[in-house]
């Protein structure tokens, strides 16, 4: 791994509401990495406030990568997020494939950002869900809730609260469609545990990990989860070890907002605390499974 590694954000910008590429930049830059955002959309705000500019990047997309190529510029890996049509899911694959031509190892981390709660976002129609199953197969990581997994798998989402054998296959299924990794976030055991889990095709092996869950809801937090554990990755750790960092570090966040009493539109305050990013675990709690 090179010493600062170079990773193309493929991602919204919204200037207010601490999501996206303004968690992304601060926090992978402080883990360690370059951030070169690419954006899919810019926001003045993002779409959980009552009013928002928006503008659709996607017609400059193309262009605005071109000049990276023209300079030769040379990435690590291409983390993308939040995407707003079909035509962007075609450039990102076209990206992809230019970015393997250079640097074969270059690793590819798709956030497949679609729905929650059992929701699917109002922004995804059946053929934008075809086409991330598309860019799915081309991904080594994938980082779906559990909304998010069953969309991609064409299940039916019944609860929050699942099985470890049940995720177990989720998550082997979700492999079978091409990513190396797999990663759920957030998932609630029956017994009331919530957990993130992941699996390792290659290796064959999953792996468990708890976090403390605060019962308040922000916008952003999954970025923030993604952008910590690819960071963490990025500089060596293991996957159940880079997954157990990211989660402590949510919770930690979320933790402080709900304390200080911040809104929830306005994301967690993760800047009170970034000394905490070095601060890593001792003891690890992750467990095969």
């Amino acid at each position: 791994m090179k010493e600062i590694p170079k990773i193309m954000a493929i991602q919204d910008m919204s200037g207010v509401g601490r999501c996206s590429l303004t968690v992304i930049l601060p926090i992978m830059s402080a883990l360690g990495c370059q951030v070169c955002p690419l954006p899919t959309a810019l926001l003045s705000n993002h779409s959980e406030f009552k009013e928002f500019y928006f503008f659709d990047f996607t017609d400059h997309m193309e262009e605005y990568y071109s000049y990276w190529e023209r300079n030769n510029f040379w990435f690590d890996c291409v983390y993308s997020g939040f995407i707003g049509s079909e035509d962007q899911i075609d450039i990102i694959l076209d990206i992809i494939d230019k970015v393997r031509h250079k640097n074969r190892q270059a690793l590819i981390l798709v956030d497949p950002v679609m729905g929650d709660h059992g929701f699917t976002y109002a922004t995804y129609n059946d053929k934008m869900i075809k086409k991330m199953s598309d860019l799915v197969k081309r991904a080594d990581i994938i980082t779906p809730n559990l909304t998010e997994a069953c969309i991609l798998l064409g299940k039916k989402y019944h609860d929050e609260k699942v099985t470890i054998p049940q995720i177990k296959g989720y998550l082997k299924d979700l492999s079978d469609l091409g990513p190396k990794i797999s990663l759920i976030t957030g998932i609630m055991t029956p017994e009331g545990e919530h957990i993130n889990v992941c699996y390792d095709r290659e290796e064959d092996k999953y792996w468990l990990a708890p976090f403390d869950y605060v019962d308040k809801r922000y916008p952003g937090t999954g970025d923030l989860f993604t952008s910590l554990f690819l960071g963490y990755y990025m500089k060596g750790k293991s996957l159940p070890e880079a997954m157990e960092e990211a989660a402590r570090f949510v919770s930690l966040s979320v933790h402080i907002s709900n304390l200080a009493q911040v809104p929830g539109s306005e994301g967690v305050i993760f800047e009170k605390i970034m000394k905490e990013l070095y601060n890593e675990i001792r003891e690890y709690k992750y467990t095969s499974i």
